[in-house]
This record gives C-alpha cells, structure tokens and sequence, in this order.
C-alpha cells in the first residue's frame, strides 16, 4: 500500500493553474476544471495527477485516451505531433500536471467545445 496522501480535485485544479499561469497561459477556470474533474479517480493520487514526458505507454494512454476518446481525435500524426508540442511547451516542470498538459492540447487544438459542450 502507498504511503501517498489522497488529493481532490481542487488541489489539482490550483496546482495544474498555477503551472498554466507560469507559463503565461490566460486560463478559462470553467474548462481547466471540467478537464481535471473529468480525471475522477486519478485526482486521488500524485503519481496518476502527473504526466512523465519520458515513458512511452504513459504518453500513448494519453494519446488514446484523453485525444482520442475526449478530444474525437484519430490522426495518429497530430495526436503525436500535439503531445510534442505541449511537452516541449513544458519542459520547465520536472512534474508535470496532467491538468495542464491536457489544457494545452485542448486549446493548442481548438477543441474547447469538445470539453465545454
């Protein structure tokens, strides 16, 4: 069992904003927190709120998951060169949130109403 302490929501809303805000990104609140609160489980934990640039099968689940299933996406390509851009955007944070990560690629792809409805 993990010695790691819950968190909601909220604290990954705050943090995920205050890497947004770092990077100069004038945030919507009503989206970042749709997005964050549309994570359900992973809001438990800090491993499953964050998004390691470096592994692979993380990067594909959010490719997979969140691109195609959330965002409607299905070109491979773009899926690939979108997740490049945002990591390349944050490569200042050692960890980064899975908040702000998919924040990005919903803007830098235009897909707000996707999320907002």
């Amino acid at each position: 069992m993990s010695n790691e302490r819950a968190m909601s929501a909220e604290e990954n809303i705050e943090k995920s904003k205050a890497q947004l805000v770092e990077l100069g990104v004038d945030v919507n609140d009503a989206l970042l927190e749709k997005l964050v609160k549309g994570f359900g489980i992973a809001n438990m934990s800090l491993d499953a709120s964050l998004v390691s640039a470096s592994d692979q099968s993380e990067l594909d689940t959010l490719k997979d998951g969140f691109m195609t299933k959330k965002l409607g996406m299905d070109d491979a390509a773009a899926k690939d060169a979108a997740v490049t851009a945002v990591m390349e955007k944050m490569k200042q944070f050692r960890q980064k949130r899975r908040g702000a990560v998919c924040y990005l690629l919903t803007v830098d792809l235009g897909k707000e109403s996707d999320i907002l409805g």
